[in-house]
């Protein structure tokens, strides 16, 4: 469902930790939701509880929630980290998107 390259997988551990949260038990919750200069937005916490409508995945020792809306917008996407000349963050290749903006945070289908 989504892919977690290498050094997504290294800063997310990191920064869960450094947050109180424990990699190995805890996920990553990502989502979808209206906003953003192309329509959609991507959402990513930290998360120690599923909810009833969420859907869990794990790839590359990463568990992931997503809610059962935005599971149809992320299918196929890669979580990277990229701490280049562009700012450093989380950075959503997602094979669905039709447009981007500028920044990477919102997208259109």
């Amino acid at each position: 469902m989504i892919k977690v390259s290498d050094t997504a997988r290294q800063k997310a551990s990191q920064l869960m930790t450094e947050d109180g949260f424990n990699p190995a038990e805890d996920y990553i919750r990502v989502g979808v939701k209206s906003g953003g200069c192309s329509g959609l937005e991507y959402v990513l916490k930290f998360d120690k509880e599923k909810a009833e409508n969420d859907q869990v995945f794990e790839d590359n020792g990463v568990k992931i929630i997503i809610d059962k809306k935005s599971v149809l917008y992320l299918a196929g996407t890669v979580l990277e980290y990229s701490g280049g000349l562009n700012g450093k963050g989380f950075v959503f290749n997602n094979p669905n998107a039709s447009r981007t903006c500028g920044c990477g945070e919102s997208f259109s289908l």
